[in-house]
């Protein structure tokens, strides 16, 4: 399977293929994605530069080009097909105040110094530029190729606020309940065969779809999965 190939399949992922033990959380993840986009994307009248943030395989690029003039791909040096390389310190080589969005999706639990990685966000974004921003509050320990922190909700607001942006959206995705049946899932997904995974899947997801949908909104946002969250560079 190729990065472009693994890429769509994480933005529409199917309930039999690879990705199934992860079909209602990508789902959510990717509703969530497009709501900040519509709202706070599509339509502005002037022609955006967006960078990915951490890219990846660029799984949500088939959703933001539309909206922007410009889509950069930003990632560690051994990612080909990122446009721009961090440097190995965590610098971007791009100047100060030349994007006007900066997209992060499940990065920030990954990378050494949050706090350094969110700093140069805040320096490429132009005034009042955008960071869409995505990372876990609860989840299994998942090394790509670093794996280092988790945040509630309290906490996560608290790192973004302290590194120069002001918090204008924020939601929770999956709540406790059915995150413990995604964990519970997780904890039984490594001991039995691959083969057998998909089965497991097809018992575990309807249950956290229902537990998911017994949860108020107000609750996910402060005990949730992902938070997810749009700031602006004050």
């Amino acid at each position: 399977m190729t990065e472009r190939e693994a890429g769509k399949e994480r933005l529409y992922p199917s309930i039999l293929g690879s990705m199934a033990t992860r079909y209602y959380y990508l789902r959510q993840l990717r509703q969530k994605i497009e709501e900040v986009i519509q709202q706070f994307v599509a339509n502005n009248s002037t022609k955006l530069v967006l960078a990915d943030y951490g890219c990846g395989n660029k799984p949500y690029e088939p959703l933001i080009a539309p909206y922007v003039e410009k889509y950069v791909g930003i990632d560690l040096p051994e990612n080909p097909i990122a446009d721009i390389h961090i440097s190995p310190v965590g610098e971007i080589a791009l100047s100060q105040n030349c994007l006007d969005v900066v997209l992060s999706t499940q990065v920030l639990e990954h990378v050494v110094n949050p706090s350094l990685y969110l700093s140069e966000a805040q320096r490429v974004l132009k005034k009042d530029g955008l960071l869409i921003l995505s990372t876990h509050g609860y989840w299994m320990f998942h090394p790509d190729p670093t794996d280092f922190w988790r945040w509630t909700s309290t906490g996560l607001q608290k790192i973004v606020f302290e590194a120069g942006f002001e918090i204008v959206y924020f939601k929770g995705i999956i709540g406790r309940s059915a995150m413990g049946l995604q964990l519970f899932q997780d904890g039984l997904l490594f001991k039995i065969p691959k083969f057998l995974r998909p089965v497991l899947a097809l018992l575990m997801q309807p249950l956290i779809i229902f537990f998911d949908k017994t949860t108020a909104q107000e609750t996910r946002n402060k005990d949730a999965c992902t938070f997810i969250l749009v700031a602006k560079k004050k």
